[in-house]
């Protein structure tokens, strides 16, 4: 069974490394950034391409390859035709979401913000669509109320072996089989950048803190400013300090702890990576 693989970032790091040696690996594509997966694919001369593989300059790289299988983990590229082509028999992905549910990027942090339950991964054909393909199997992990974008991920990253492995396991016995996406069902969320972390203070607390919990740290952070300062919180709870509706969203009702009006409740900020800032009582958050 001869394998390609299209990996980036630590996950497709931790995929590479495990395989070497128990599959026949044919190629790697990656990006620039993911320096341990090009260091592995040298340790063990595994022939690799790194860029964009919509370049022409796949097209040299691409030509003399072969597998059977072409798998795809982490992987920061859409792929053209050229490179599913491949594969003699099917291109997949792992998605980090319930697919049709959640396309796009970062599904897990989407996730959490819009306080879903339960999220989970999904092996799916690659086709020239956005996460469309048919599905081949899916795992459910659970959201628990304190979960972080962070904790998912390493939930994710302790099912991603175990997966590949049984596709490989299914394919090498002649057992794979695929399911269509319910296009009816169908959801997608766009990537994100740390600009797009402000906290509204006019909504409610439960949004809040799920914005907050899925940009946690190590991640960006959900960010207020004050007085032109970015403030970046990692965590907050509920308060059952007094207020009156009138108050103003975002107002600050005291500072040990600290305690910020929203549009429902109070919030205590836990958490925050600003240990240098002066708050005042009435100022307000924006």
């Amino acid at each position: 069974m001869k394998i390609g693989f299209l990996v980036s970032g630590g996950l497709g790091e931790l995929a590479i490394k495990y395989f070497v040696g128990k599959v026949d690996i044919q190629f790697v594509l990656t990006d620039k950034g993911s320096n341990g997966i090009i260091r592995v694919c040298e340790q063990n001369k595994i022939p690799y391409f790194v860029g964009n593989p919509r370049s022409s300059k796949i097209d040299s790289f691409i030509e003399s390859k072969n597998c059977d299988i072409i798998a795809s983990v982490n992987y920061l590229f859409l792929i053209n035709r050229n490179v599913i082509n491949k594969a003699k028999d099917f291109c997949f992905n792992i998605h980090g979401s319930l697919l049709p549910k959640y396309r796009g990027r970062t599904p897990h942090v989407w996730s959490i913000i819009n306080g879903e339950s339960y999220t989970g991964i999904s092996a799916h054909k690659i086709d020239e669509g956005c996460d469309t393909g048919d599905i081949i199997k899916q795992i459910i992990v659970d959201i628990e109320p304190e979960d972080t974008g962070s904790i998912i991920l390493e939930k994710y990253k302790n099912l991603y072996i175990p997966i590949l492995e049984e596709i490989f396991e299914l394919y090498k016995n002649g057992a794979i089989s695929f399911t269509k996406q319910d296009e009816s069902k169908a959801t997608y969320f766009g990537k994100r950048t740390p600009e797009d972390g402000r906290i509204n203070w006019d909504w409610d607390f439960e949004r809040i803190r799920n914005w907050v919990r899925a940009q946690a740290s190590p991640y960006p952070g959900a960010f207020t400013i004050y007085n032109g300062k970015r403030i970046i919180i990692d965590k907050i709870s509920k308060s059952d300090f007094g207020f009156h509706y009138q108050m103003e969203n975002g107002t600050i009702l005291s500072l040990d702890p600290l305690l910020i009006k929203c549009s429902n409740s109070v919030l205590k900020v836990d958490s925050l990576r600003n240990n240098d800032v002066k708050f005042v009582v009435n100022d307000r958050f924006e």
